[in-house]
């Protein structure tokens, strides 16, 4: 069975200024998703999942899903705050979205196989999709659930505009994900990168760190863990109106439980997006650079 593409498109994209998910970058007016698409339909992935709001689906349909319809069976997911689990309710302060895994769960209902997790605003490259559509063709479940992701360098995925936040991964000697950290707060500091600790204070990196990109690789048990998982979040930290359940968090407590293993994919791919405004010309250039040597057509939906 081909893998599913689930595609992360919700954010409200309030530091780039703009529903960045359909900002034209490529030499043709493509998307960052277009390219992703492009990517993943090439390597044998078998259909689209976008989770998007209700607010941005017209929006949505008309940049980018609409003309992805005649390529490959395109299915949506909603995610609102309101899609909690029986017996939880929106805290009164809360404006900000549940987070990325959150994002996945509200996806249980369009998808049955296993299935590849990325972001709409972020570039991964063919290698990466490549390699993780080999994995996931030989996914399946069992006692413990073969899960997967693909690393990238941390100076490599930095932005010269203003700080990101990043997964920090750390492996064992087989390649098996041990654990990932969620860093925020993270900037350039020479040629390595700092970040703002829970102590309020920088704390050094090398720069050398693998760190997940949000490129995951899953399958349908990740549903009912997850759940297991947000509820268990929503009890301790869900009246904390900026509290976020990010993929690692789950993923870290299923490992730690042994219900999960998690393998680091290698790539030779190069990441990038945009998360400030001031990231898209650079993204602009590296485009036409790809376009240029051949790796994409002019193009692409000709």
């Amino acid at each position: 069975m081909n893998p599913t593409l689930l595609v992360l498109a919700a954010g409200m994209g309030s530091r780039y200024g703009g529903l960045k998910q359909v900002d034209a970058v490529g030499p043709s007016g493509e998307a960052i998703i277009d390219y992703c698409v492009y990517d993943a339909l090439r390597a044998g992935f078998g259909k689209l999942v976008f989770v998007i709001r209700r607010d941005i689906e017209r929006a949505f349909r008309d940049a980018i899903g609409d003309r992805f319809e005649r390529r490959a069976p395109v299915e949506y997911a909603f995610q609102e705050l309101d899609m909690l689990p029986p017996g939880f309710a929106v805290p009164p302060a809360r404006q900000k979205p549940w987070g990325t895994a959150h994002a996945i769960l509200v996806s249980a209902g369009q998808i049955n196989e296993p299935f590849a997790v990325i972001n709409a605003d972020d570039f991964y490259g063919a290698d990466s999709f490549r390699v993780l559509a080999k994995y996931l063709r030989t996914a399946q479940d069992g006692n413990v659930a073969p899960y997967s992701l693909v690393g990238y360098t941390l100076r490599n995925t930095l932005s010269d505009h203003g700080a990101v936040s990043r997964g920090v991964c750390r492996a064992d000697a087989q390649g098996y994900l041990q654990g990932v950290v969620e860093r925020t707060k993270i900037e350039r500091d020479g040629t390595g990168a700092r970040y703002v600790g829970d102590d309020g204070q920088f704390h050094r990196l090398t720069g050398d760190e693998p760190v997940s990109m949000n490129m995951w690789g899953f399958t349908p048990s990740v549903f009912d863990h997850f759940r297991a998982e947000f509820e268990k979040f929503l009890r301790t930290r869900g009246p904390e109106p900026k509290s976020e359940f990010f993929i690692p968090t789950p993923v870290n407590d299923l490992i730690t439980a042994g219900q999960a293993r998690v393998k680091v994919l290698p790539t030779n791919s190069t990441w990038f997006g945009i998360t400030y405004r001031e990231d898209k010309p650079a993204v602009e250039h590296s485009l036409r650079q790809l376009v240029a040597q051949g790796d994409y057509p002019k193009k692409l939906w000709a």
